[in-house]
C-alpha cells in the first residue's frame, strides 16, 4: 500500500537514482593538508577590510578627498572601487592593514579608531584567514552635515552655466 500525505500535503521529493552533479564534494577524501597552493590578492582582502570599516557607525567614508573624488568620477561612467581608502601587505601567512577614513561629527574619534580596528582585525582573520599583525586607521576629516553639503551644493551651482 502507498503511503499517504495528509491532505493538501505534497509528496516529498526522492530522486529514484542520486544525481552525482548535486552532491557535495568529499573534503573528507583531500585533507585539509592536501597539495595545493592558495593565492588571496591584495585586492580581495582590501575589499574585505573595506566592508568591515564601512560597516562602524560613526564611519562616514573611506579614503581622501583626492579619493573620494575619483571615486565619484568612476561612479558617474558605471566603475565602483569598493576598497578605496584601504592598502593591504599581504603576506604568506600575514597582513597588515592600512584604513583611511572620514568620521561623522560628533563621534569621539579614538573610540572610531579602535571599532573600526577591530571590526577589521575580526573580518580578516575570518573570512581571509590571515593573521592580521596590524591595522593603521588615519582619519583625515570629519563629515559635518549641512556644513560639507552646503559647500557642495554651492560649488555646483557656481559651476553651472547661468540660464
Amino acid at each position: 500500500m502507498e503511503n499517504q500525505n495528509p491532505a493538501g500535503q505534497p509528496p516529498a521529493y526522492q530522486p529514484a537514482i542520486p544525481d552525482p552533479a548535486l552532491q557535495e564534494p568529499a573534503l573528507h577524501k583531500a585533507g585539509p593538508e592536501a597539495p595545493g597552493r592558495t593565492t588571496i590578492s591584495d585586492t580581495a582582502v582590501a575589499k574585505v577590510a573595506a566592508v568591515a570599516a564601512r560597516s562602524v557607525s560613526g564611519v562616514y567614508a573611506l579614503g581622501s578627498g583626492t579619493a573620494r573624488a575619483l571615486s565619484a568620477l568612476r561612479d558617474a561612467v558605471g566603475g565602483s572601487d569598493i576598497g578605496q581608502g584601504v592598502r593591504v601587505e599581504v603576506g604568506q601567512t600575514q597582513v597588515a592593514v592600512d584604513i583611511n577614513l572620514v568620521a561623522q561629527y560628533g563621534v569621539p574619534l579614538q573610540q572610531l579608531a579602535q571599532k573600526v580596528r577591530a571590526a577589521v582585525y575580526s573580518a580578516v582573520e575570518q573570512f581571509v584567514g590571515l593573521d592580521v599583525i596590524e591595522v593603521n586607521v588615519e582619519i583625515n576629516d570629519v563629515h559635518v552635515p549641512g556644513l560639507n553639503d552646503a559647500k557642495t551644493t554651492a560649488e555646483k551651482s557656481a559651476r553651472q552655466p547661468a540660464p
